[in-house]
């Protein structure tokens, strides 16, 4: 997988693009990727749905994905987040 930096200097291995989606698509969409994943790579989701804060935080903690970061700028919700060694399936 290549390996992406932003700004911050958080590395990530994917990235989701899921500006514009609603409830339940980010969270669909970042499940469908994670599950192809390798344990321990990161991925960068940038989404604008107003709930998809508590969303991906609920996601995280049923699935063991470790949510590393969540930062809000100009409206657009941006996750970090690490694949867990063995997630739980939901």
């Amino acid at each position: 997988m290549a390996n992406f930096e932003n700004t911050s200097s958080q590395q990530f291995d994917q990235y989701l693009d899921a500006k514009g989606l609603n409830c339940p698509l980010p969270i669909l969409k970042t499940k469908v990727l994670l599950n192809k994943m390798s344990a321990g790579t990161i991925i960068k989701v940038e989404s604008t749905d107003p709930h998809s804060k508590i969303d991906f935080e609920a996601y995280c903690a049923r699935t063991n994905h470790d949510l590393i970061s969540t930062t809000l700028t100009d409206d657009v919700y941006t996750f970090y987040i690490r694949r867990a060694e063995s997630p739980n399936l939901i």
